[in-house]
């Protein structure tokens, strides 16, 4: 079985930076078409901008979590590819929570932005995929959606409230779609990583240096990962190599799962 994904259509979400932006350009480099979705129009810009016009790699900026801008963006993936056969949901938020502030707003935001956005952006691509399957009979493609999520649902801190609570969430969201998609053929899984030198991972890096230390020690392999390192879990996912692979989180984080909970800092 190949786990090529050449001629493939993929939308990459939070493709402006970082993850998402490592999966978009080894899917593109892999001869994927991809279409890379972000709010961040500048940053997509300076990122993609020089492609030429026939590139099969374009972008659309926009704000996933309105429901207008979703279907602006499967509208411009069909126009620009013809079809869509993979979604990767990258786009995510990391933010703290106070458990004890009754007014913290920030489980309710990860929760909107890091499972109600990939959910319905899932819905919408997977009806596409279902009519495509259709049209195409037996030489239907099927379809693959890729959530990204975190250790962190299994394993937090208290200050990690709202982002355990939500990648939680979107595991269990990737089980139940897996479900209710299978009978359309389409598949669902996800990729739970754990430190990944991420935009937001350099950011608290850079304000709080010691973590590199703490993360690295509570680490079995002793690093953080690069974004590149995930990018080959997601591909597999992907391509009919994982045909017969649906429901499932697959964990990357160098081991860090394996230990004590307890004494394993999830940044």
């Amino acid at each position: 079985m190949s786990f090529s994904i050449s001629g493939k259509t993929a939308i990459v979400t939070g493709a402006a930076n970082g993850i998402g932006l490592a999966i978009a350009r080894h899917f593109a480099d892999r001869g994927a078409n991809v279409m890379c979705a972000d709010m961040d129009e500048k940053r997509l810009a300076d990122e993609l901008g020089d492609m030429p016009d026939d590139a099969n790699i374009r972008y659309f900026a926009g704000d996933l979590r309105q429901r207008l801008t979703i279907a602006n963006l499967i509208s411009a993936t069909i126009d620009a590819f013809d079809q869509i056969d993979i979604l990767v949901n990258a786009s995510r938020q990391v933010m703290e929570t106070d458990a004890l502030d009754p007014e913290d707003t920030s489980v309710n935001d990860l929760f909107q932005q890091n499972v109600m956005t990939p959910l319905r952006l899932s819905q919408q691509v997977a009806r596409r995929m279902a009519k495509q399957n259709e049209e195409a009979g037996e030489d239907a493609s099927r379809g693959s959606i890729v959530n990204l999520s975190s250790i962190a649902a299994h394993q937090t801190r208290p200050e990690l409230l709202g982002y355990s609570i939500a990648s939680a969430g979107l595991e269990q969201m990737t089980r139940s779609m897996a479900l209710a998609l299978a009978p359309q053929g389409i598949r669902v899984n996800a990729v739970a990583f754990g430190s990944v030198m991420s935009a937001s991972l350099q950011s608290s890096i850079g304000s709080n240096p010691e973590w590199r230390d703490d993360i690295e020690a509570h680490t079995p392999l002793h690093r953080i990962a690069s974004p590149t390192e995930l990018v080959d879990a997601v591909q597999f996912l992907a391509s009919e190599g994982a045909g017969f692979v649906t429901g499932e989180v697959m964990t990357v984080d160098g081991g860090r799962s394996l230990l004590d909970p307890v004494h394993v800092p999830a940044h």
